[in-house]
């Protein structure tokens, strides 16, 4: 594609479209639902750094869930290559936001610190490059994703050491379905395929949003 040519998007049947639809439907309303229950849960508890902290990841899983919406259901045209921008770029701040009342609150210092400022710093150097260079460095943005998102694997001990073991299992389940996910989106022939990703991401964002409920509830 050349800077004067439209931009493209992939082309799905109609049942692929309303699956697809259904999906993200759901999504929102889990953002929306789930994470206003999350907060309302968490601030009854009267931490002030936990709720803010759950408040960053609810941020974060909201705008994942509503740009990815907004971009796939958008007709194509120019709002939805800028919505693709804001859909491409929202994962970061979803993965960064994951991290955050984890490491800020429960991983003890400094792994705590270092995590969240390693996994902030990916996912900001990831947004620019999705904002300001669209439709470029494919493979590398999805490298980054797979770096930032298993950022834990250094800190394994210190996170072992301060969460639960159930809430570490979920959050290496939520890893391993987002990077299984990552298959099916690049399986451009295979029919569904990207309504089965985007049906894995919410897969994983449930297992995710599980750990923080059993972390901070």
């Amino acid at each position: 594609m050349t800077p004067t040519d439209p931009p493209s998007f992939p082309v799905y049947s109609p049942a692929e479209r309303r699956a697809d639809a259904v999906i993200h439907v759901a999504g929102v309303l889990f953002a929306v639902v789930g994470g206003g229950l999350l907060l309302a849960a968490v601030a009854a508890n009267g931490d002030a750094v936990v709720t803010a902290s759950v408040v960053v990841y609810c941020l974060g899983l909201a705008a994942m869930l509503g740009a990815s919406a907004a971009y796939n259901l958008a007709p194509a045209g120019a709002a939805k290559e800028w919505l693709r921008r804001l859909d491409h770029a929202a994962i970061f701040a979803m993965i960064a936001g994951s991290y955050t009342p984890f490491a800020v609150n429960l991983v003890a210092p400094p792994w705590g610190l270092v995590l969240c400022v390693a996994v902030w710093t990916a996912a900001a150097a990831g947004i620019v490059l999705k904002l300001g260079w669209p439709r470029r460095f494919e493979r590398l943005g999805l490298a980054l994703y797979l770096a930032t998102g298993w950022m834990l694997l250094p800190a394994i001990g210190p996170m072992a050491d301060g969460l639960p073991a159930r809430v570490l299992w979920l959050l290496l389940a939520g890893g391993v379905v987002y990077s299984l996910g990552t298959l099916a989106h690049l399986a451009h022939r295979v029919a569904f395929h990207n309504a089965l990703w985007h049906a894995m991401v919410l897969a994983a964002a449930a297992l995710h949003f599980a750990a923080v409920a059993a972390a901070f509830t």
